[in-house]
């Protein structure tokens, strides 16, 4: 049995195929269409493309960035705009004739590493994706964990936990709300505040190589970013107590994090203790259309075309 995932995002489409171990035997990828209609389309010639080389059907799952509503059945929350209020699993679906599941592409990272990635073996996964943004996603048994409002693992749109006098108030979120902890750790989030003590840099990484260079406001900025990052994945510890966090996006490449993380954590996990793995991600960027993919189980796979 094969399965495809897919990974739609504002400004590419991409498509992987596996196969029942998991090895990936196609990947092809697109400019997203802007439109719709236009996405459906694009959507259902991929789809069709990649079984052509299987000469057979495949169970489709796409990441998105957004969730599909549980009370209405149409996606919502997604900044590629042209999806929101469209019903767009059952659209796909009467295309292809068979069912096509969905789910936000931080729960597909989620999954993705806990199938066969830095989580495999785990039965609860926490997956933070630190980039541009703040993403997150749950993965329990392999499964992502949705939740009733399809909202499980809005971690980064949470205000940042234990707040200095200096923090509250101080930055404004896309959500609409003030001091949300995607402003905090995320790579925008990061840099912007090594900035505003008067550093120069573009990314993380940069801050990082200049710390390490001996820059004391790089310094001072990823020990403030180091701590914040502590505070709010200990939010997480003392919610889920998962068995292991894994990082990606660009922030989760800084290697420092992994040193000093551990030994923040057990000043703000209640008992003052913390055997939580934090780990970097596996498939990097591949984890999104891998996870997407894995939506499928393998007894859910009988009824295809």
């Amino acid at each position: 049995m094969y399965r495809i995932g897919i990974d739609l995002g504002g400004t590419k489409i991409e498509l992987v195929l596996l196969d029942d171990k998991g090895v990936e035997c196609y990947r092809q990828r697109i400019a997203t269409p802007r439109e719709y209609g236009m996405t459906l389309t694009a959507l259902a010639e991929l789809i069709r493309d990649a079984e052509q080389t299987i000469g057979q059907s495949a169970s489709v799952g796409i990441g998105i960035p957004g969730v599909v509503s549980s009370r209405t059945g149409l996606v919502k929350n997604s900044n590629a705009i042209w999806l929101n209020g469209q019903p767009m699993d059952k659209d796909l679906g009467a295309i292809l004739g068979r069912e096509v599941r969905i789910a936000n592409d931080a729960n597909c990272f989620a999954v993705s590493e806990a199938v066969d990635g830095a989580g495999a073996g785990k039965k609860l996964v926490f997956g933070a994706i630190l980039g541009t943004g703040c993403g997150a996603g749950i993965a329990i048994n392999h499964k992502v964990h949705a939740g009733g409002n399809g909202i499980g693992g809005e971690w980064g749109h949470n205000p940042l936990p234990w707040m200095t006098a200096d923090e509250f108030n101080s930055t404004q979120c896309f959500c609409g709300n003030v001091d949300c902890i995607e402003t905090f750790v995320s790579g925008t989030g990061f840099v912007r505040h090594f900035r505003s003590l008067g550093g120069h840099a573009d990314s993380g990484i940069e801050v990082v190589s200049l710390m390490k260079a001996g820059d004391v406001l790089a310094k001072a900025a990823f020990e403030q970013f180091i701590d914040r990052l502590a505070r709010a994945l200990a939010h997480v510890i003392n919610l889920l107590d998962p068995d292991v966090i894994v990082l990606g996006g660009g922030v989760s490449n800084i290697e420092l994090i992994y040193e000093y993380l551990p030994n923040l954590l057990p000043k703000y996990v209640v008992g003052g203790e913390c055997d939580t793995l934090v780990v970097k991600n596996y498939h990097g960027a591949s984890s999104g259309v891998r996870g997407a993919a894995w939506l499928w189980a393998p007894g859910e796979m009988t009824n295809l075309p």
